[in-house]
C-alpha cells in the first residue's frame, strides 16, 4: 500500500487519542497526511511532533471546514504524488481502527472505480441516540430523495481513488455537506458505491466531535430541501391555477381542461427549477422524457379526480389535493429514475 495515503482532517484535537492513533497507523501505512483546519495556536508543538514522526501536515489558516480540509488534501496529493492510487479517509477521534482503515484500502485497491464507504452499525446500544436518529433519517431521505440504499451516510472513512479525488476536487460544499455531495455525485455520475463492515466506536459519547447537529444538519438537508420547494412550489402553482380555470371554464369537461392549462404552466416552471438546481440535467432527451411523464400524470390526474368527484360529496379541489398529493411520490421516483437519470453527463444540451 506504497501509493495509498491515509488523510485525517482534524480541528484542536484530542491529542493523547490522536498521538496514539498515529502511532499504529504508521505500523501499518507509510503515507500519512494530517490538515490542520485551524486549529487553536496551542496545537502548533503537537503537529510539529507529528512531523517529525514522518506525518505530512498541512494548515489551514482558519477552520475552513470538514469539505475544505479533504478539498485541500485531494489537491496536495494530486500536485506533490504523481503516483498516488488513492487515499483512505479518517477521523482524527478515535472512531476508526487500523485494522478498518486497512479494510478500505485493500477494497480502494480492488476497486478503483467505486467509491469505498466503511459503514457502522447503528443497532447496538451504546450508539448515542442523536446518532442513531440522525442516520435513520438521512439513510431514508437519500433511498427516497437520491434512490440510493447507504447504511451509513455519515461515514468519514472512505476509500477515494486518484480518480475520484480529481472529480471531487471542485465538488461544492465546505464544511459535513461535501461528503453528503460526494454520495449524490455518485448516483447522478454512476460511480458504484461498495461497503466495508466497520466496528462501530463511540468515545465518551462521541464528545470530541466537531459536527453541530443543528448548523450541519441544515447545510446536509437542504440538499433534499430544494427537490421539495421546487415540487411544493409548483404543486401550490398548479392547484391555483387550477381553481382559477375551473372557475373560468363553462364546458362539461372543465375539470379536465383545467387540469390541462393549469400543468402545462405549472410544468414548466418545475422544469426549469429541477433541472437547473435539483438534477442539474437540461438536455433534450431529459426535456423529452420530463413531458412524456407530465402528460401521462396530467391524464391521470384529471381522469381520477373527475371520477371520483361524480363518487365523493366533497369539492373537487380537496379531490385534487389529495390525488395530486399520492401521484407527487410517485413523480418523484420517476424523475429521479427516468428523467434525470444520468444527470451533468448528459451530452445533448439545450442552447
Amino acid at each position: 500500500m506504497d501509493n495509498i495515503f491515509v488523510v485525517i482532517p482534524t480541528l484542536d484535537p484530542e491529542q493523547d487519542i490522536m498521538e496514539e492513533f498515529i502511532d499504529k497507523l504508521k505500523e501499518e501505512f507509510n503515507n500519512i497526511l494530517v490538515i490542520n483546519d485551524g486549529s487553536k495556536s496551542i496545537y502548533d508543538d503537537f503537529f510539529k511532533k507529528l512531523e517529525k514522526k514522518g506525518v505530512k501536515v498541512i494548515r489551514h489558516c482558519k477552520n475552513f471546514g470538514k469539505g475544505r480540509a479533504l478539498k485541500s488534501a485531494f489537491n496536495y496529493l494530486l500536485n506533490e504524488y504523481p503516483d498516488v492510487e488513492g487515499c483512505v479517509t479518517a477521523d482524527s477521534d478515535g472512531q476508526h481502527t487500523v485494522k478498518d482503515i486497512k479494510k478500505c484500502a485493500k477494497a480502494l485497491l480492488k476497486n478503483p472505480e467505486h467509491l469505498i464507504l466503511g459503514v457502522r452499525n447503528f443497532d447496538y446500544d451504546y450508539v448515542p441516540e442523536k446518532s442513531k436518529f440522525g442516520n435513520k433519517i438521512t439513510r431514508n431521505i437519500f433511498k427516497i430523495f437520491i434512490g440510493l440504499d447507504i447504511s451509513d451516510t455519515q461515514t468519514g472513512l472512505r476509500g477515494i481513488s486518484r480518480e475520484l479525488m480529481l472529480k471531487y476536487s471542485d465538488l461544492a460544499g465546505e464544511r459535513y455537506e461535501y461528503e453528503t455531495n460526494m454520495l449524490i455525485t455518485c448516483q447522478t455520475d454512476n460511480i458504484k458505491i461498495d461497503e466495508v463492515d466497520i466496528e462501530t466506536i463511540y468515545l465518551n459519547s462521541n464528545v470530541n466531535s466537531h459536527f453541530n447537529p443543528l448548523k450541519d444538519s441544515i447545510l446536509i438537508y437542504r440538499l433534499f430541501a430544494k427537490y421539495f420547494m421546487a415540487s411544493f412550489s409548483s404543486f401550490l402553482l398548479d392547484i391555483f391555477l387550477f381553481s382559477f380555470l375551473l372557475g373560468m371554464l363553462n364546458i362539461s369537461t372543465k375539470i379536465l381542461a383545467a387540469t390541462i392549462l393549469a400543468r402545462i404552466v405549472s410544468s414548466i416552471y418545475n422544469y426549469i427549477i429541477n433541472s437547473n438546481l435539483v438534477f442539474k440535467d437540461m438536455s433534450i432527451k431529459s426535456l423529452v422524457r420530463y413531458y412524456l411523464l407530465v402528460i401521462i400524470i396530467m391524464f391521470i390526474s384529471g381522469c381520477f379526480v373527475t371520477y371520483l368527484h361524480t363518487l365523493l360529496s366533497i369539492s373537487v379541489i380537496s379531490i385534487k389535493i389529495i390525488v395530486d398529493t399520492i401521484i407527487w411520490v410517485i413523480n418523484l421516483v420517476v424523475q429521479r429514475e427516468f428523467v434525470f437519470k444520468g444527470g451533468k453527463n448528459n451530452e445533448e444540451k439545450l442552447s
